[in-house]
């Protein structure tokens, strides 16, 4: 081995043990919680500069000041986000969405802390712990992961780390203190975290930002190991340190040099690329429905308050307006974050890359430094450059179809990092690239105006988008993606929309802040920059546009007014509380002054209502909101006071003869429909019919097989053999919307409604969705299902069960299904309700509807269905009339 070879060998070993070490702190941290640590980076930072002052401000020893870093601080860190972050958010059932807000949430805040403590500027002096031999820090990385493998296989508390990772509940029941295995985890991961950051210092720049964001790009590490496998940790960040140090020794030539010069040094960007895009998708059991509440109001008077607020800047000078300047173009960037993330449920932790390829576009442009295109005016510029990165949102919007939780923050962040080390590090990005005003606006005063006039039209977009059609389609898709699909919602298509239209907005606004520091500056766009704006719009209320406006004052007004790192520290500590508002703060400060409200306030004593009621007959005095009074009790018309029979017989046909439903609708048949798991066998050679005018049940025992049945026949799962037919069509191979544009709607044994929708809201999206565009959908189903009081102008978040299965039904009639696949709808339904149930499928049935019924309940299986299946281990055992069947199938029932 070469002289040459073996230093470069040995230089990688050391770059690749440190990584080792932070890629065994996410794992042990995500196997005990759950949780993808994003502070880890910045927790190695903080340790790096506590380090740091301990040895070289004070003076004190380098042992000591390793000990309380190390063994005190660190591990002291991670113990108090356990505690005071992450175990209340567990405690309140969060969902993994704000489990992640809170995750960056930290790093923000200790970012933001750090540029106050020790200032912006990029310290070299950092103390040594170990030589620049990496024998020391291979040895400390190979002992933790040996060390951790055998805690985890051969200890008592190993064992409960397993069980608790397996299933928290489960554990917790079994008497796991799983609060304890948590702890444990946190403070081992931050003490990875910290002994990561002072190896590290030395031989890199010691800043609040850089050094976060490279402890962050050897996460590929623990992707790679899919958060599981210590040894493939290591064994990969070995391999990604030494082959980087290896390429070091080429010197391409050409016009791709920098390039490929960047990727050489950049390897573990180019993993963390690989990793988030092209390997399975890791954080599965993070994908879950982002749960949703009612849109909260803007607060009356708030548009004009903010119009005067970005109207004062107007009456500025000097450095004050030119600071304001920033605000409008910031507040346009935000606003594409209200559209993806705020409207449509995606986690985009890229939006600074888009923003800052619009400025890095929009510079080349102006400067006729663009390939292939000449020299243009900046407004054209910026206009030209909008439209070119538009299509760019497409490299996040892609993954976005199949990925969702963990796995889409991994990919739009590797995206975000891709974007600021290949792009803007390039000669042609930060050699003296300047950007001019366009003219006739180059004064400041001038340029603000300019800048409220484009903030407008964007703000005209954002309505656009979060109102109509498409609006109820992406706030469908946010709260319940796979009810959205059901619906008949395109949800690929409008990921896709939402990330393009996000791009576009973020690029206008990363223009806009170019021209306004009449620069193109690549560190106003780095990827740390991107995690702070995710969290100022997140926790100033994400579908909020006043929210976003009031985030761009808030980021650019205390820091320019202040020692920077104010707005971050700020940011960080709302994030870290966002499992206690997720609506944002105004939610907050409205619920606690209702609740006040509701304290002070007098109330009747018994006789004191006994009195009233004697002075004011029913009827007299009717509340002035709309309550559920009648709406959930028996009938299937509720407060509509209208015949229970006619409105049981009244058919859809009956109420609108401008539609007629069609003589003879379509069967929906399988033929040898076969579905496997992995190595098991959920169906088996199922063959069965949905007659049109019919209801059919299917009935049996838990792990029978009926759920994967009725995903197959609602295009939720792909079977591994035989086919699904509507009419003579082959529907095999359709996706959810697809089938339900043809006719096949279903409700789900999970409720799956729109809680930021009003109820007439989650019935017009199944009209505006389905299979015929009819404009009195709407109101027909609500009257079929009694929703038509002034319930239909309720959120649908917290109504009780009954009223939202009523709900789920009628958006799935308002598209005119032809064949209705219905999955335990009588689940949490009273007697009352279950018998109002049957009167409206009986009437659907009538009226030429195929039903399928998936259902527990033999008693309303008996009364309701036609024909009946029972299904036990994957296999139809009979078949038949209910009163042939149904003794057979309670014997099946039995057991479960």
């Amino acid at each position: 081995m070469s002289s040459l070879t073996y230093d470069l060998t040995l230089a990688g070993l050391a770059v690749g043990s440190a990584a080792a070490l932070s890629g065994i702190g996410l794992v042990v941290t995500y196997r005990a919680t759950g949780v993808l640590n994003f502070a880890h980076g910045a927790i190695a930072m903080v340790c790096a500069y506590a380090l740091r002052q301990c040895v070289v401000e004070w003076g004190w020893p380098l042992w000591a000041g390793a000990t309380v870093t190390l063994l005190v601080l660190a591990p002291g860190i991670g113990m108090a986000l356990e505690r005071f972050v992450f175990r209340p958010l567990a405690v309140l059932g969060s969902n993994p969405a704000q489990t992640l807000v809170a995750s960056i949430g930290v790093f923000v805040l200790l970012v933001g802390g750090a540029v106050l403590l020790w200032g912006q500027g990029a310290r070299d002096d950092a103390p040594e712990l170990m030589s620049a031999e990496p024998w020391g820090q291979l040895t400390v990385a190979l002992l933790l992961a040996a060390g951790v493998g055998a805690v985890i296989r051969w200890t008592r508390f190993g064992r409960e780390l397993r069980a608790v990772v397996d299933d928290r509940q489960l554990a917790v029941l079994g008497g796991i203190d799983a609060d304890r295995v948590a702890a444990a985890g946190w403070a081992f991961g931050s003490f990875t975290a910290g002994l990561t950051g002072v190896l590290l210092a030395p031989y890199v720049r010691l800043d609040p930002y850089g050094l976060p964001l490279l402890v962050m790009e050897v996460v590929a590490v623990a992707v790679a190991a899919r958060m599981r496998s210590l040894p493939v940790a290591v064994l990969t960040a070995l391999a990604i340190g030494v082959a980087q140090s290896q390429l070091t020794r080429l010197h391409p030539t050409g016009w791709g040099a920098p390039l490929l010069q960047a990727v050489s040094t950049n390897l573990f960007v180019v993993a963390l690329l690989i990793a988030a895009l092209a390997l399975p998708r890791v954080g599965t059991r993070d994908a879950l429905p982002r749960s949703a509440t009612a849109r909260v109001p803007t607060p009356p008077g708030a548009w004009i308050v903010a119009m005067v607020l970005f109207l004062l800047p107007l009456g500025f000078a000097g450095s004050d307006l030119h600071t304001s300047v920033q605000v409008p173009a910031l507040g346009v960037v935000l606003l594409s974050l209200v559209v993806v993330t705020g409207r449509g449920g995606q986690i985009s932790l890229g939006q600074a890359a888009y923003a800052g390829l619009g400025a890095l576009f929009t510079a080349l442009l102006a400067a006729g430094r663009f390939p292939g295109l000449p020299q243009l005016p900046e407004l054209a510029a910026l206009a030209l450059a909008v439209v070119l990165v538009a299509p760019l949102g497409l490299l996040t919007g892609w993954p976005a179809i199949s990925r969702r939780g963990l796995a889409l923050a991994l990919a739009t962040f590797a995206g975000g990092v891709g974007v600021s080390r290949f792009v803007f590090a390039q000669p042609y990005a930060i050699s003296g690239l300047s950007l001019g005003r366009p003219a006739g606006f180059e004064g400041d005063r001038a340029y603000y105006v300019l800048e409220l006039a484009l903030l407008a039209a964007a703000l005209l977009t954002t309505w656009l988008l979060r109102r109509g059609r498409t609006g109820r389609a992406l706030a469908a898709m946010r709260d319940h993606e796979s009810g959205a699909s059901a619906a008949g919602v395109q949800v690929p298509s409008l990921k896709l929309l939402a990330f393009v239209s996000g791009a576009a907005l973020a690029a206008l606004g990363g223009g806009m802040l170019g021209m306004g520091l009449r620069a193109f500056d690549p560190a106003a766009y780095d990827p740390v920059r991107g995690l702070l704006w995710f969290a100022a719009v997140m926790v100033l209320g994400a579908d909020s546009t006043l929210g976003a406006l009031a985030a761009a004052a808030l980021l650019v007004g205390l820091d320019a007014g202040a020692r920077g790192g104010v707005a971050a520290a700020l940011i960080g500590i709302l994030a870290v509380l966002v499992g206690r508002f997720p609506g944002g703060p105004y939610e907050a400060l409205r619920t606690t002054a209702e609740k006040l409200r509701l304290r002070r306030g007098a109330r009747l004593t018994a006789v004191g209502l006994a009195v009233r009621g004697r002075l004011r007959p029913v009827g007299q005095g009717a509340p002035s909101r709309p309550t559920l009074t009648g709406l959930t009790a028996s009938g299937v018309v509720g407060t509509t006071r209208r015949d229970e029979h006619a409105a049981a017989t009244e058919t859809p046909r009956d109420r609108d003869r401008a539609q007629p439903a069609p003589a003879q609708a379509p069967a929906l048949t399988t033929h040898h429909l076969q579905a496997r798991y992995d190595n098991f066998t959920a169906l088996d050679d199922i063959t069965l019919t949905v007659h049109p005018g019919q209801v059919t049940a299917i009935v049996g025992p838990n792990g029978a097989g009926k759920s994967t049945l009725f995903h197959c026949l609602a295009g939720t799962h792909r079977p591994t053999h035989g086919q699904v037919l509507l009419g003579t069509r082959d529907i095999t191979g359709l996706p959810a919307h697809a089938r339900t544009r043809l006719g096949i709607a279903r409700t789900f044994q999970q409720l799956a409604v729109f809680p930021s929708l009003t109820v007439a809201e989650n019935v017009r999206v199944g009209a505006e969705q389905g299979r015929i565009r009819d404009p009195s959908a709407v109101e027909r189903a609500l009257r079929l299902l009694g929703l038509d009081g002034p319930v239909r102008a309720l959120p649908a978040a917290d109504l009780p069960t009954g009223t939202l299965r009523r709900v789920e039904l009628a958006r799935a009639l308002a598209g005119s299904p032809r064949v209705l696949l219905l999955d335990e709808p009588a689940a949490g339904l009273d007697t009352a309700e279950v018998t109002a149930l049957a009167r409206v499928l009986k009437a659907l049935a009538a009226d030429g509807t195929a039903l399928l019924v998936v259902e527990h309940d033999l008693d309303l299986v008996a009364g309701l269905a036609d024909t009946v299946h029972v299904m036990a281990a994957g296999r139809v055992v009979a078949s038949g009339p209910p009163h042939r069947v149904l003794d057979a199938a309670g014997s099946q029932e039995a057991p479960a």
